[in-house]
């Protein structure tokens, strides 16, 4: 029977970061909170990312592309697209990644 994981006591800096081949799953996710002003670097990944907004705001950069991207969103970044976010007030996300584990390559120092 599987067990139920707290999001709290996944490791990572944020809130937490589920790799799947930890836990017997095909897939990856990360679950952050950003106060407002931050956000990663920018970086790419060999798979598609999924970003579902939970909560606040945020100014995304896609390839090319800017987006304004607020809580019942969902956006799909394309493989190998460099991107990077900066949150607004209160930014909470859930980050998927088709991998039983996460690949990047940061863009930024």
């Amino acid at each position: 029977m599987p067990t139920p994981i707290e999001v709290k006591s996944l490791p990572g800096n944020l809130i937490g970061k589920f790799e799947g081949r930890d836990h017997g799953s095909s897939i990856s996710f990360f679950v952050g909170e950003f106060p407002p002003g931050t956000g990663p670097s920018l970086h790419r990944h060999p798979y598609e990312e999924t970003f579902v907004i939970e909560a606040g705001n945020a100014s995304f950069t896609l390839g090319d592309e800017a987006l304004e991207l607020a809580a019942g969103q969902i956006v799909v970044v394309p493989a190998g697209t460099p991107h990077t976010f900066v949150s607004g007030e209160g930014f909470r996300i859930i980050s998927i990644s088709p991998y039983d584990h996460m690949e990047q390559e940061d863009l930024e120092r």
